[in-house]
């Protein structure tokens, strides 16, 4: 078991596994999470419970899937009624601090912290409750979204949400210094940023920095080049994406995309800085991760929701006491690993007993894993819930009504050949069903999901009126911090 150390968890929303250097993309910007890798352990397939942000902070807080806890979406959302390894924390006496943006629903509920600063919770305890009428197939196009991907990204001298990433930093550097520093109670610090989120409004020095890179196409975001089953049609019709012919549109968007994460990149330095300067970064561990990836035009989409690597896809970088350095670890792993690691790097084991995650330590010090990792979305613009298996190389997209995908990604890594065209692999198919099925029954949880919606949708008053309410592309950030 580890030995007891204070935690520094840096977050971040959106940021897809291949946007760092450490990941493998030579052209973006990322010195301070590359020098974090550097120092201690990148996991190479490292996976978000689900590809939107709030079941996903869910399951990084409480170490279950969403189809154990029922926080399926932006809506139904963290409340502080399961337990997190935040309260685990809190009860052994650590003090815990968050910052930014939770997307949990309330700072009014126990969320387990001792202090939430400048918490960025969803939109009046309520979210975007158009996303809920998936359950009867009357969800509404989500219109602006095709907008906020293709005319809004580029040079900006401010914006929100980089704006509220400033004062994330500047209040946890504050922290470290005035209280970290001098604290003889161990603590736990969750530091979340909301970039690099759209829009991708960047400065000028930022997007000066990448002028003249030769940015690559995403894959298969033409039309022709990709076969589309009915769930991702759908899925691209309800948030307004079309069919993309502006590639010199689509480049200003990648371009704008990697500037936003060096400026995420900038953010994370100024607190590592602190750390550094506090005396306290040899008795702190740094775990660092997002809630889940980005598209830019993968596969034909932006932003998230689907099972393809851009979206699920997510860095995962442990450094700092008692952790090697430089150590790569290949095993699929998930977001619901997190609750038992950060308990036993605490000193202790967590008492709960229905955890979905194992800690990471033992693979971490070279132990090989057999058990599947599983995504899932149960969200906005999903006709049917969308599920993904990775075992091994090999990953299946799932869908409960439509065909499923079979993909190696050690032979195919930008998920271009479907092994079951053509009825082909169907004993793989087979076996990583059967896997699924351990795990879950995705007809039963899809149901299931859609009756916790139903029930909602009733309570905000029912379809009629939810379909009148105004719409909102992206969270709005507290008040507080404007």
């Amino acid at each position: 078991m580890a030995s007891p150390a204070n935690l520094l968890f840096l977050l971040s929303d959106n940021h897809a596994r291949g946007m760092s250097r450490c990941y493998g993309n030579p052209r973006v910007h990322t010195p301070n999470i590359d020098a974090l890798a550097a120092r201690g352990v990148r996991f190479d397939n490292a996976y978000t419970a689900s590809p939107i942000c709030c079941p996903a902070r869910a399951a990084i807080a409480t170490g279950r899937y969403p189809h154990t806890t029922g926080y399926w979406d932006n809506c139904i959302v963290y409340d502080g009624q399961v337990r997190s390894w935040m309260h685990e924390l809190r009860d052994a006496g650590y003090n815990v601090v968050a910052f930014g943006k939770l997307h949990y629903r309330s700072a009014d509920d126990d969320n387990g912290f001792t202090r939430e600063v400048v918490p960025m919770h969803i939109a009046g305890a309520k979210g975007d409750v158009s996303m809920l009428l998936r359950w009867s197939g009357d969800e509404p196009i989500h219109y602006g979204h095709w907008d906020l991907y293709m005319t809004k990204p580029g040079v900006g001298d401010s914006s929100e949400y980089r704006d509220f990433d400033r004062v994330i930093t500047d209040q946890a550097v504050e922290w470290i210094r005035s209280v970290g520093a001098k604290s003889e109670r161990p603590w736990a610090i969750f530091v979340s940023y909301v970039s690099p989120h759209p829009p991708f409004v960047v400065p000028q020095r930022l997007f000066d920095l990448y002028a003249g890179v030769d940015f690559p196409l995403p894959p298969l975001f033409r039309p022709e080049e990709r076969p589309d089953n009915p769930a991702a049609v759908h899925m691209r019709h309800l948030l307004e994406w079309h069919d993309i012919r502006d590639e010199a549109r689509l480049r200003i968007a990648i371009r704008a995309y990697h500037a936003l994460v060096t400026h995420l990149d900038e953010q994370i330095g100024e607190v590592l800085g602190a750390l550094a300067t506090s005396g306290r970064a040899d008795d702190t561990r740094v775990i660092y991760s997002s809630d889940h990836g980005e598209s830019v035009g993968d596969h034909g989409f932006f932003g998230k929701g689907h099972m393809y690597e851009a979206a699920i896809g997510v860095p995962l970088i442990m450094a700092g006491k008692g952790l090697p350095r430089g150590r790569v670890v290949r095993e699929p792993v998930s977001h619901v690993d997190l609750y038992p690691t950060i308990c036993e790097a605490a000193g202790f084991s967590s008492p709960a007993t229905d955890l979905d995650g194992d800690s990471l330590w033992r693979i971490v010090d070279g132990a090989a894993r057999s058990r599947p990792v599983l995504a899932q979305y149960h969200a906005a613009a999903a006709k049917d819930g969308w599920f993904a298996l990775r075992k091994g190389s090999l990953k299946l997209i799932y869908h409960p009504y439509d065909a499923p995908e079979l993909y190696d990604l050690d032979q195919d890594p930008e998920e271009r050949n479907n092994l079951l065209a053509g009825g082909r692999a169907s004993d793989a198919f087979a076996a990583m069903e059967s896997e699924l099925r351990r795990l879950c029954d995705p007809h039963e949880v899809d149901r299931r999901a859609k009756e916790d919606q139903r029930r909602k949708a009733e309570y905000w008053g029912g379809n009629e009126s939810i379909l009148n309410l105004d719409a909102f592309v992206y969270s709005p950030i507290p008040k507080i911090a404007v």
